[in-house]
C-alpha cells in the first residue's frame, strides 16, 4: 500500500525533517508513527497524502510514485485517502451534515447517494443525531469525530491521522481510538502519528528520532 524508498525531506534553510527513510505499510495494516515532537511524524504523513513532496527518494502509494504526480492527478489520489490532521479545517459556518458532505460535493457525487453516505458516516462515528448542529456546538471529542466522518465519507482504502487523540480526555481519546480500530477491522489501511501508542496496542510501530527511522 505504502512504500518509502530512501526518502528525505529538507525545508529551507537546510532543515532536515526526514533523512533516508525506507519502510513499507502493507494493505489492511494498522501502523503507528511515534517519536518526539519534531521527529518528522507529521511530515511523513504529509508525504503520503502528497501535501508535501520528498526532496530525494520515492514515496509510492498503491504503486503510484508521488514524486512526479501532476496537480491534475492529485484529486484522484486524495479520493482514495482519508485525512485527519491536527488542523481539522472544519467549516464553522456550516452544519455537521454539510461539513461531511463537502468532499462528496467536490467529487460531484449524485446528491441522493451523497446524502446516504454522509448519514452512514455520521452514524459510524456516533453523530447521527447532531447532523443539523454547527461545529461550534460540539465538544472537542465530537469535533474530532466529525473530522473522522468527513475523512471516511468517500470510503477510502487508506486513512491517515495526525495526533487524533491529542488534547482529549482519556475516555474520549479511547472512544476515538475505537473508531480507528473499527475501520481497520473492515479492511482500511490505517497510518496514525501519535504519542498515545497505548491506545493502539496491536498496531505495528515506526519510531522516528530527529527525522531518522530507528530499527
Amino acid at each position: 500500500m505504502i512504500r518509502f524508498d530512501r526518502v528525505s525531506k529538507r525545508y529551507p534553510p537546510g532543515v532536515d525533517a526526514l533523512s533516508d527513510i525506507s519502510c513499507e505499510v502493507a494493505e489492511r495494516e494498522m501502523v503507528l508513527v511515534s517519536g518526539h515532537s519534531g521527529a518528522g511524524k507529521s511530515t511523513l504523513l504529509k508525504l503520503v497524502a502528497a501535501v508535501e513532496k520528498s526532496t530525494t527518494g520515492a514515496v509510492l502509494v498503491g504503486g503510484q510514485n508521488l514524486s512526479g504526480i501532476s496537480r491534475a492527478a492529485l484529486p484522484f489520489l486524495r479520493r482514495r485517502i482519508g485525512m485527519v490532521f491536527q488542523d481539522q479545517k472544519l467549516l464553522f459556518d456550516r452544519s455537521v451534515f454539510d461539513n461531511v458532505m463537502l468532499p462528496l460535493s467536490i467529487a460531484d457525487f449524485p446528491p441522493r447517494e451523497a446524502a446516504q453516505r454522509v448519514r452512514a458516516a455520521l452514524d459510524k462515528v456516533g453523530l447521527a443525531r447532531r447532523e443539523k448542529a454547527l461545529p461550534v456546538m460540539l465538544s472537542g471529542g465530537e469535533q474530532q469525530r466529525l473530522a473522522i466522518a468527513r475523512a471516511v465519507v468517500s470510503r477510502p482504502k487508506l486513512l491517515l491521522a495526525d495526533e487524533p487523540t491529542a488534547h482529549l480526555d482519556a475516555e474520549t481519546a479511547a472512544d476515538v481510538a475505537r473508531i480507528f480500530h473499527e475501520f481497520h477491522h473492515v479492511g482500511v489501511t490505517v497510518l496514525i502519528a501519535t504519542y498515545a501508542h497505548e491506545l493502539f496496542p496491536a498496531a505495528r510501530r515506526l519510531q522516528l528520532d530527529h527525522g531518522r527511522l530507528l530499527a
